[in-house]
């Protein structure tokens, strides 16, 4: 919408200009993971990150037998997203790159479908730090939405507040890199891109100053998922449970109350 559609549209000349495209872009993702949520919490929680899923057998006892189907699912999902969204739009990112002479090896517009560093990043460092951070709120931010020993949301909030804690990432971090935050969300339309014609712009993912990019959207996210869940439990999680053991010192407990939902 932001690269192609609206600026070829013939509704305006240009989609909008720097913060209204960012706008555009993190209310677009905060809403997509808040309605995938919606669509497959049921079936199987609908981790739909591999960084998350990985916290999740690390800290909540997710077993790890079921992470590399999850991992695969989460990656294939994504490529279908991009090839659905590749299907949708192709006519308007042909019109866009004949209209700014852009050539797809060139790589200028491959960011419609992967993310990146930004211009005045000259090592891995700046991107890698980003995304370890990004990610790492993003874990405890879900660590928190369901802790139920913390203040858990409540009639079905939850995937609302995740893509709101989404958007709070995308607008606050997300311009270093474009906020991957989730390793499946940028390989599975990487491989996509390159079938497509982007060529070394899609794989090594030679982008901005930096010549091989691809592996930056999937080690760092993991690796800051990890600290994230670690955080969490160590300053928050561990707290509350000590908190509720004293709480309940010295008290004999006669029967449970059963609450009927």
């Amino acid at each position: 919408m932001a690269v192609a559609a609206l600026p070829q549209s013939g509704r305006t000349q240009s989609a909008f200009v720097a913060g209204g495209d960012w706008l555009l872009i993190t209310l677009g993702w905060a809403f997509a993971v808040t309605l995938a949520i919606y669509v497959a919490g049921g079936v199987s929680g609908a981790h739909i990150n591999p960084a998350v899923t990985i916290a999740f057998a690390l800290r909540r006892g997710f077993s790890w037998a079921k992470v590399p189907g999850y991992i695969i699912s989460q990656v294939a999902g994504a490529f279908v997203g991009a090839a659905l969204v590749y299907w949708v739009y192709f006519q308007a990112i042909d019109a866009n790159e004949v209209a700014n002479k852009i050539t797809r090896d060139g790589g200028s517009d491959v960011g419609i479908f992967v993310t990146g560093p930004a211009g005045y990043f000259h090592t891995y460092w700046g991107p890698v730090l980003t995304e370890i951070v990004g990610t790492a709120f993003l874990v405890i931010f879900v660590f928190a939405i369901i802790d139920l020993i913390n203040l858990p949301v409540r009639a079905n909030l939850g995937p609302l507040m995740i893509g709101f804690a989404v958007f709070a990432i995308g607008t606050s971090l997300g311009a270093n890199t474009g906020y991957a935050i989730n390793p499946a969300r940028d390989f599975g339309p990487r491989v996509w891109t390159y079938i497509e014609g982007w060529g070394s712009a899609a794989f090594p993912g030679k982008q901005g100053n930096l010549s091989a990019y691809w592996w930056v959207p999937i080690v760092a996210p993991i690796i800051g998922g990890i600290i994230g869940a670690v955080v969490y439990d160590f300053f928050i999680n561990y707290v509350l449970k000590a908190r509720m053991a004293r709480e309940t010192t010295g008290v004999e407990t006669r029967g449970e109350v059963v609450e009927e939902e």
